[in-house]
């Protein structure tokens, strides 16, 4: 696992130590940043259920403005505050070891360009954590969410957002949704 271009280009990152924690590809990153390409420069960027950091990262490494990584598990925060400590991206990055909901909550007022949503497969925590931005809107007008998720998964969409398109790499699924936001 590496970031794939910009600023911190080829730098090798680490992933949280356990089982828990499943990186996204190198293959399904550069197709993602490959479809963000005009979005990344200058963007804010949310990055929940974050892992390694390593989407984040790779945004910041891309010319993001700025980027919040946001998990509940210590060996995630461990991993991205040392990732980005490696990359040396830290100055634009704002790191909470919370729940998704609390993390929402705490960022209430502020507003993301992409927001980007990686939760454990087979859980119901993508659909939570979507109904949870409609209660507390995070997404500019004309933003994104990325949801990553399994192939083999369907998760509930809230009706706040539409899909506007699906992308499958391997066994990762990547849902483009967007909303009429803030």
């Amino acid at each position: 696992m590496r970031v794939i271009a910009g600023s911190a280009r080829r730098t090798n990152l680490i992933a949280p130590e356990g089982l828990n924690t499943r990186p996204t590809s190198d293959r399904a990153k550069e197709s993602l940043f490959s479809i963000l390409a005009d979005r990344i420069c200058g963007a804010k960027v949310l990055d929940i259920f974050c892992g390694s950091g390593a989407i984040g990262i790779e945004a910041l490494s891309r010319g993001a403005e700025k980027a919040v990584f946001v998990d509940e598990s210590v060996a995630a925060i461990k991993a991205t505050q040392a990732n980005l400590n490696k990359t040396r991206l830290t100055t634009n990055a704002k790191v909470l070891q919370m729940k998704f909901d609390k993390a929402i909550q705490t960022l209430e007022g502020q507003s993301f360009e992409i927001i980007f949503l990686d939760p454990p497969y087979g859980t119901h925590l993508l659909t939570q954590t979507l109904e949870k931005l409609t209660q507390i809107p995070l997404l500019v007008k004309n933003g994104i969410v990325i949801a990553e998720t399994s192939t083999k998964e369907n998760p509930e969409i809230p009706k706040e957002f539409t899909l506007e398109s699906a992308r499958m790499y391997g066994n990762t699924k990547f849902l483009f949704l967007s909303t009429e936001a803030k």
